[in-house]
């Protein structure tokens, strides 16, 4: 984040929106891999791996210095674990729900942050957080069209439909957050890329295991579940190659929260083309969640 009071460069603005989008496309594609044969655990393999693969690469070239204290040594594996599962998760959830919507319950993380770092570090919310929780779950509840108004199915029809995808991108947030939270307290020092390169090597043992667990390897049928395999891959990998190479040159770290306008590219791509459309009140509501989570992001500390 930027420091309180300044503003941040047309460059970094513009990159930090090229995230956002790209982070959405990301989700759209795993959702294309979904329908086509491949399953959570063997994208989170591709995608976690690759990426690890390259930013390892891009730290031999730069030729980062790589130091671990014991503390980090014994929280790294946390973080990983964390995220390893973080990843299973948000792709569970996207493979089961419109591709926005996923995202949008994935936006709690915020509070998720508050309420851990309130149970583990003592560190009560502030009061612009407890003010934005429940417009933030009042945003959330008219995006899922939680009593089913807008599906026309009821609370219990439409719970019955989207009532596992919500459990798991919820349990996304919660341990996204515990992950942010552990970092902030415990590797804050650490390069950025150090860090991700580690996170995301053990998320790769994590989805590995899920894939020994399940038999094997759930590869793309088709054509398009190829490309979906790829692009996922390959729009993840640049997101974060991008968040932590260009972005602390622009004075800008990757937590900005402008980026959470992902969830909105997400509803663009995914209307346009996996043809996921929701009405209007879920629009509103999707808005109201962008918009407290980034007002919480941009306040003056």
């Amino acid at each position: 984040m930027t420091a309180p009071g300044k503003a941040i460069s047309g460059a970094a603005f513009a990159t930090l929106l090229l995230i956002a989008l790209i982070m959405g496309a990301n989700h759209v594609a795993a959702r294309i891999a979904f329908n086509n044969g491949a399953d959570v655990a063997t994208a989170v393999v591709f995608r976690s791996g690759i990426t690890a693969l390259v930013l390892v690469l891009l730290l031999r070239i730069q030729r980062a210095r790589v130091r671990f204290t014991p503390r980090h040594w014994q929280m790294l594996p946390v973080i990983g674990l964390l995220v390893g599962f973080q990843s299973l998760f948000i792709y569970s959830a996207v493979a089961r729900l419109p591709v926005a919507l996923a995202l949008l319950a994935f936006n709690t993380y915020p509070i998720w942050t508050a309420l851990w770092s309130w149970l583990i570090y003592k560190h009560r919310p502030e009061r612009a957080m407890l003010i934005a929780m429940p417009v933030i779950l009042l945003g959330l509840a008219l995006a899922l069209d939680v009593l089913g108004a807008a599906s026309g199915l009821g609370a219990a029809g439409q719970w019955a439909r989207i009532g596992t995808g919500v459990a798991f991108a919820v349990a996304a947030a919660g341990t996204f957050g515990l992950a942010l939270v552990i970092t902030q307290h415990e590797t804050l020092e650490m390069d950025g890329r150090v860090r991700t390169a580690a996170t995301m090597s053990m998320a790769t043992l994590v989805a590995l295991a899920a894939v020994t667990l399940q038999g094997g390897f759930h590869l793309p049928a088709n054509t398009p579940g190829w490309w979906g395999l790829a692009m996922l891959t390959f729009l993840y990998g640049t997101g974060i190659t991008i968040l932590f190479t260009v972005l602390p040159r622009l004075g800008v770290v990757g937590n900005s929260p402008i980026m959470n306008i992902e969830p909105v590219f997400a509803l663009i791509l995914g209307w346009l083309i996996l043809g996921q459309a929701i009405a209007p009140v879920q629009v509103g509501g999707a808005l109201i969640v962008v918009g407290a989570v980034m007002a919480l992001g941009m306040r003056k500390r």
